[in-house]
């Protein structure tokens, strides 16, 4: 992110803090915009029953989230760093060069946040269903058993499903491509994110050593805080940007509809379902969620990438 050259092996480990790192912080956030995204018809809030259940319900996921950010945010960062010199001439990179290193990033982590957002997205939502159940579920014969919810008759009789436990269920039943369903849908939103987010943060970045007392060497990295602004501001305007294509991914990637809720055959699909029956609208749900939650995590990204702990971490082993 920086415009001094770091080796790959420091770029990663700056990618993976940095995914560690975000993830912790922002968790409960990007909890509520899956939650919020799932709700069919008219409801556009998250209410207190989203998390009422336990603490366990509020952290279904995290680990999910942590182990696979780790790689997932190091090929994101990293790619787009190495793309970035690769196109550079003389040290410097046009906008079509930003924006095409950009869209690299974005295609390269699809490998991980398919699966990643797969298994989040159930465990996740598992809470919802269950709360939804217990309100609308009264004396009747037990209905199909769920991929990751317990039996909404007999809550305490059923354990819940466990990230490997629907890993495995979906490797048995559906192969490798049930891990990536919904990769279609992850690449349309995470490779515009990356185009427009890695060129606007790269601009904003550039005015912290346009300010006066900052010109000079043009390897000078732009201070602190201005690198973790522009991280922010540019992570908002990204995830606010991609939030439509955001709800269709997760609408075609929750297995478990809850009582009247559509299921969906593809993009097309339901693109056209959320329009009739629920609005323009209903395409931007969550998308307060999603920049609360993005924001900071790029912004600390930024934060990683600026005190060099990559480095620091390689020459403590060498």
């Amino acid at each position: 992110m920086a415009e001094k050259k770091v080796s790959l092996p420091a770029k990663l480990i700056n990618g993976g803090v940095a995914g560690l790192v975000g993830v912790t912080c922002v968790f409960p956030i990007d909890l509520a915009k899956t939650r919020l995204q799932n709700q069919q018809g008219a409801r556009l809030r998250c209410s207190g029953k989203c998390f009422s259940s336990s603490l366990f319900l509020n952290l279904i996921g995290a680990a999910v989230n942590l182990t696979l950010v780790t790689p997932e945010k190091a090929i994101k960062l990293a790619a787009n760093d190495v793309f970035r010199q690769q196109l550079s001439r003389d040290g410097k990179l046009p906008l079509w060069g930003e924006i095409l290193a950009g869209c690299g990033a974005g295609t390269c982590q699809v490998v991980v946040t398919t699966p990643m957002e797969m298994l989040k997205i159930q465990l996740q939502d598992a809470g919802r269903l269950a709360a939804q159940r217990s309100v609308t579920t009264t004396a009747a014969p037990d209905p199909a058993p769920s991929l990751v919810a317990p039996n909404p008759t007999h809550p305490a009789s059923t354990p819940r499903r466990s990230a490997t436990r629907i890993t495995l269920e979906l490797l048995q039943t559906k192969g490798l491509s049930g891990l990536y369903r919904g990769a279609g849908a992850t690449l349309l939103r995470d490779v515009p994110f990356s185009m427009i987010y890695f060129p606007l943060f790269a601009n904003l970045n550039a005015l912290g050593r346009r300010a006066p007392g900052c010109q000079g060497d043009p390897q000078e990295r732009a201070p602190f805080l201005q690198s973790f602004l522009a991280g922010c501001t540019a992570g908002s305007v990204a995830a606010v940007a991609v939030t439509p294509m955001d709800v269709i991914k997760t609408r075609l990637q929750t297995l478990q509809k809850g009582e009247g809720e559509d299921s969906y055959r593809g993009i097309l699909d339901c693109t056209r379902r959320i329009l009739r029956r629920e609005g323009p609208a209903a395409f931007l749900k969550g998308a307060t969620c999603r920049a609360l939650v993005i924001a900071p995590l790029f912004g600390i990204a930024q934060g990683v990438y600026f005190l060099g702990v990559g480095e620091q971490v390689l020459g403590l082993l060498g």
